[in-house]
């Protein structure tokens, strides 16, 4: 219960406005409206009308030795307040219907992606993250369809400011540690700079090494060293010669003043029970007495979408009176990966750029939904197990790119430990995107880039993902099953090993097997010891190099180019290695003398379509079976052919 509440003013630039503390028992104390502002300058959606914009703080408070606390790491070591207490305090915006009756009563949690929104980039087609600051909704599908939304910030080594939402948390000052840092320059300038993740200790304690490839021996050859330029940045001097721009630098140092990083996952647990439980008038979304909400959505897009991944697994999923947090849970592109948060000196913002690596923290068992005996670290775990003991466990809809099943180990969504089939349990999806880079915003185009060996795949995923959330919220409200799982699986022999995976032959499609491996390693120890391996398969192709299973949208189902997940690094930047976050696309030879003359074994345009009016009918005929299996809208149907009419679809021109 709420002590009392200040009024908030309505209006853009409305001052800062406190609310009171709350009951001691209670982990949100403070949550203070700084702002309220109509969205979008008062553009009306459809039925649901015009939307509010709610800026505040929320501070939270929590019982280290509650067992819900007691999981984050070092809880117990930092500074208390007086009732023994530990406190934080997140950045927190929300976006409402004006009138609560007209939206949906569903909250979607959109956690932040590095501070930022990006939930709208991707099932409003927004150019660019962080649109509801920039006054533009895209094509506005999340508001017209009444989800109240809402962001958190859960970074504590993020500052806040605008533009990036962040967390203030406790620090344990003086508490030093050992850290590890991988840097790949992808420019050949000497000496190099890097910003490392955490502050140095003792500037005497750096050392550097590099290698071509992570599997390679560490080197220190003449004319490699380091140096502290600052608290937190490093000026490396490379060798003359032996390494190209892909080369990879590891620098390990003394770090200081860790910060309890796990308090993230406690800080979006208790701000989203508080929106959809508390009724009182401290609570923005509440309407006479209880909360316009009535259920929850979790959606995170790579690292947020780890970020939810251990938030299941840690049991942030249970509220402090024993309730479901989150009805459903959406991780978008994380693959089998979770993260480096709840560790001491955790990397939260590290993306993988040598993605081979199998050595870091983001990659530890359990890997998917199902409980099962590892071998080699002798436990028994799942991302579900401590949600299945106490009956919070929401239902799942985890989506990937095709990237994430060459880069991110995706395929231990879907086998055991050792390499068999598995069946994913009845509240849990699983859907590979084919042929779609690890992220692309709307209206990308075909491009090169110096740094990779084919052209970079534009594939957006705005439309399927619009689908699968709509099916998510009326999976929640009125139990309709979604699409089943649409994944590679090794019982259908679409999930293969590397080597056999894509057919040879095809110009300008080289492949040589390269995708990411998944270790065993000993953390104890600096540089980490691998100590085994599991095993990780990859999508089978069809003769167009194209994977078979997954959700094949329109470009795929209807093609004018090869398009995969995986885009291999160029010559001079590491060639041996994936490049992170990209896939490729080849487009097919407009005639089959083109096609001949190149030796393409792939059909040609006119081979494939007698006509253009033969290929937009074919994009409609493919485009109404996507919607009768609920993975596309009638809406983004009527788009895609519009599309194709124009030479569109696939963003090859």
């Amino acid at each position: 219960m709420l002590t009392s509440w200040i009024p908030c003013a309505r209006g853009i630039g409305a001052a800062m406005v406190a609310v009171a503390a709350l009951a001691a028992q209670a982990q949100v104390v403070r949550f203070e409206v700084l702002e309220r502002a109509p969205a979008y300058g008062g553009r009306s959606f459809d039925a649901v009308g015009p939307y509010e914009k709610v800026t505040a703080r929320a501070t939270i408070a929590l019982d280290p030795a509650d067992p819900r606390n007691a999981v984050i790491v070092d809880i117990d070591k930092a500074p208390r307040t007086a009732n023994g207490r530990v406190e934080a305090t997140a950045d927190v915006v929300l976006l409402r219907p004006v009138d609560p009756a007209r939206g949906n009563g569903t909250l979607l949690v959109d956690v932040p992606n590095r501070g930022r929104q990006i939930g709208p980039q991707l099932f409003n087609d927004a150019p660019e993250a962080n649109s509801l600051d920039k006054g533009n909704p895209g094509n506005g599908f999340l508001e017209r369809q009444g989800f109240t939304q809402m962001w958190v910030g859960w970074q504590a080594d993020l500052p806040s400011r605008p533009g990036q939402m962040a967390l203030q948390g406790p620090a344990l000052r003086g508490v030093t540690g050992p850290v590890r840092e991988e840097f790949i320059f992808d420019h050949t300038r000497n000496p190099a700079t890097a910003n490392l993740q955490w502050r140095l200790a003792n500037p005497a304690n750096l050392t550097v090494t590099v290698r071509q490839r992570w599997d390679l021996p560490r080197q220190t050859p003449p004319g490699l060293t380091v140096r502290a330029t600052g608290p937190t940045t490093v000026e490396i001097q490379r060798p003359a010669s032996g390494f190209d721009a892909g080369a990879l630098y590891e620098v390990t140092y003394t770090a200081t003043d860790p910060l309890v990083l796990g308090m993230g996952f406690a800080a979006v647990r208790d701000i989203a029970a508080f929106l959809r439980r508390d009724g009182s008038a401290a609570n923005p979304l509440a309407v006479q007495g209880r909360s316009s909400v009535q259920r929850a959505i979790g959606f995170g897009v790579s690292q947020s979408g780890r970020f939810l991944r251990d938030f299941l697994h840690l049991g942030f999923n249970e509220d402090l009176q024993g309730r479901t947090v989150l009805d459903g849970l959406m991780p978008h592109v994380a693959g089998a990966r979770r993260m480096a948060t709840n560790v001491r000196f955790g990397l939260i913002n590290r993306n993988g750029r040598h993605l081979e690596d199998p050595a870091w923290q983001v990659d530890l068992f359990p890997f998917t939904y199902v409980a099962m005996d590892d071998p080699l670290s002798g436990r028994r775990d799942s991302l579900m197990l401590r949600c299945r003991l106490n009956a919070t466990c929401p239902r799942v809809m985890q989506t990937d790119s095709e990237h994430e099943w060459w880069a991110s180990r995706a395929s231990l969504l879907v086998t055991d430990l050792a390499g068999h089939h598995l069946d994913l349990p009845p509240d849990v999806r699983a859907y590979m995107l084919t042929g779609t880079p690890h992220y692309g915003s709307a209206g990308e185009r075909v491009r090169t880039a110096q740094t990779m060996a084919l052209p970079v795949n534009p594939m957006h995923n705005g439309a399927v993902m619009r689908a699968l959330l709509t099916g998510m919220n009326e999976w929640l409200t009125t139990g309709k099953e979604p699409p089943a799982s649409r994944v590679p699986m090794r019982a259908h022999g679409t999930l293969v090993d590397a080597a056999s995976a894509v057919p040879a032959g095809i110009p300008g499609l080289p492949y040589v097997g390269i995708y990411t491996t998944a270790g065993f390693a000993d953390q104890s120890v600096l540089p980490p010891k691998q100590l085994g391996r599991y095993p990780v398969f990859v999508p089978r192709a069809d003769p167009d190099g194209m994977a078979i299973a997954g959700v094949r949208q329109l470009a795929l189902a209807v093609p004018r180019a090869t398009y995969t997940g995986w885009n291999p690094r160029a010559a001079g930047f590491g060639p041996d290695t994936l490049f992170p976050l990209q896939g490729a696309a080849v487009p097919f030879a407009e005639t089959r003398a083109q096609r001949l003359a190149a030796g393409d074994p792939r059909p040609s345009l006119e081979e494939r379509y007698a006509s253009p009016a033969a290929y937009v009918a074919a994009v409609r005929a493919a485009a109404e079976a996507m919607v009768a299996e609920r993975l596309l809208l009638p809406e983004d149907a009527q788009r895609a052919a519009e599309l194709a009419a124009q030479d569109k679809l696939g963003q090859l021109r």
